[in-house]
């Protein structure tokens, strides 16, 4: 029988997984499309590596086995899996189509809505990925200053004027690689010190688990004014979760532009440019943002309720209490186990578990958790990625499930032996090579 959501099981049988998995191997590059989804970051073994479908804030494998889900598609179900009223606006568009040969009400709709609540959305556009809209508010910077560089914060896509600054930057021109740079968070020198002439924008993740210091942001917001740097905001994970109108209603700062993708649809394809008009109106004729696919119309169909709902049924305070919850009752298990290398950081809808290396090898503590919050049927990779389907049963079982492991994770700590009782292989980093990730040096002049 399939593994259910019990502490009382063994690791799952994931035959159907492995038997697929084995197909993709040389047929598709790394064998995955996203990442964060791949067999390198769950334990090769005993994770699964393919879900079949998902209900509320459960998945199920193709071996049948059930898992309370806290990746949530890595970021985009903000309601939670097969939501009803999500479902039913998709369904009924389908029915009169996806996509068209011209332009569609839904387009002028979602557009409406999203000015209503997003504080900079003069003007809106859509694309597909977060990658897209990124690179859309870079381009459109250079356009609007005439100048050529950028500085960045965070995570924003795999396209070459952010990805160059990465360590899987083959591929790149070298004239590309020193168009961007990079300063860090809650470094207000760093990011002065970044600063020259030839700055066009900022880009920068509002928070990731860090919360600003020193009103970090207001500062970045007024030195931006300044220097006629324009001020991009990637909400892909902040947008829709901290507040309904994102970073920039929660912090008070209304950036120039800013990028929306993850909680938008409910897991649809849909990726947001919102922006200050003067800017955005060089989309009009100046730069070139243009795919067919933007206007899909069961996409939009899905934003406009899943906004809606967010909006009536206040999800962001859902998401803060819920997360906060299982936030502080991690917290609170590994206090009272005396497990001084472990603890949860970041904001409530979407928190970390973070592990330093007095113990072990961060990922050796990391797969030994995986692994036995997989038997117990919680799909984990470290995160709590909250959304509105996740209950306080949920978060009770979850907090047990804890409980047992870390109790067990402690043991094997004090007996120096958290690798050998890996049933598996264990999770590698998300890059081969992490020397000179976000860290290259400032070229000035």
């Amino acid at each position: 029988m399939p593994n259910g959501v019990t502490l009382k099981q063994d690791y799952p049988v994931i035959e159907n997984s492995n038997e697929l998995y084995n197909r993709s191997v040389g047929l598709i590059p790394s064998n995955t499309q996203t990442l964060a989804k791949g067999p390198t970051q769950y334990v090769n073994g005993v994770a699964p590596k393919y879900l079949q479908r998902g209900k509320g804030a459960h998945v199920w494998d193709v071996d049948g086995n059930e898992y309370i889900d806290y990746n949530m598609g890595i970021g985009p179900l903000s309601l939670g899996y097969s939501y009803p009223k999500v479902n039913d606006a998709i369904q009924k568009q389908l029915e009169d189509g996806i996509t068209f040969s011209l332009m569609h009400p839904l387009e002028v709709e979602l557009a409406e809505l999203i000015s209503e609540v997003i504080p900079n959305a003069q003007s809106v556009r859509y694309s597909k990925t977060g990658a897209d809209v990124t690179s859309a508010a870079t381009r459109l910077a250079r356009a609007y200053t005439g100048k050529n560089k950028i500085l960045c914060c965070g995570y924003h896509g795999w396209h070459d004027w952010y990805i160059s600054v990465t360590a899987r930057n083959y591929g790149i021109p070298k004239p590309i690689q020193d168009l961007t740079y990079t300063f860090n968070y809650n470094d207000i020198d760093s990011f002065v010190n970044a600063i020259d002439d030839d700055v066009a924008a900022v880009i920068l993740e509002p928070v990731v688990f860090q919360e600003p210091k020193e009103n970090f942001l207001h500062k970045v917001a007024d030195i931006c004014i300044e220097k006629n740097i324009v001020l991009i905001f990637d909400e892909m994970w902040t947008g829709f979760r901290i507040e309904l109108g994102g970073a920039q209603e929660y912090f008070g700062i209304t950036p120039d532009l800013a990028t929306y993708s993850k909680a938008i649809a409910n897991g649809m394809p849909l990726s947001v440019l919102t922006g200050k008009k003067e800017i955005m109106d060089l989309a009009e004729g100046d730069i070139f943002f243009y795919t067919t696919f933007g206007g899909e119309a069961l996409s939009l169909a899905a934003a406009m309720v899943t906004i809606e709902e967010i909006r009536n049924k206040n999800v962001p305070r859902y998401l803060n209490e819920k997360g906060k919850k299982l936030k502080d009752g991690y917290n609170f298990l590994v206090s009272n186990l005396g497990i001084d290398y472990s603890k949860c950081i970041g904001y409530n809808f979407r928190s970390m578990i973070t592990f330093d290396t007095s113990a072990a090898d961060p990922l050796i503590l990391k797969s030994f958790i995986q692994q036995e919050m997989i038997k117990r049927g919680i799909l984990w990779s470290g995160f709590h990625n909250m959304c509105y389907s996740h209950d306080d049963h949920d978060i009770d079982y979850t907090l047990k499930s804890y409980e047992e492991v870390l109790t067990l994770l402690k043991k094997a700590v004090e007996e120096s032996n958290v690798t050998e009782q890996l049933k598996g292989e264990p999770v590698q980093p998300v890059f081969r090579k992490t020397d000179n990730f976000n860290t290259k040096p400032v070229s000035k002049g």
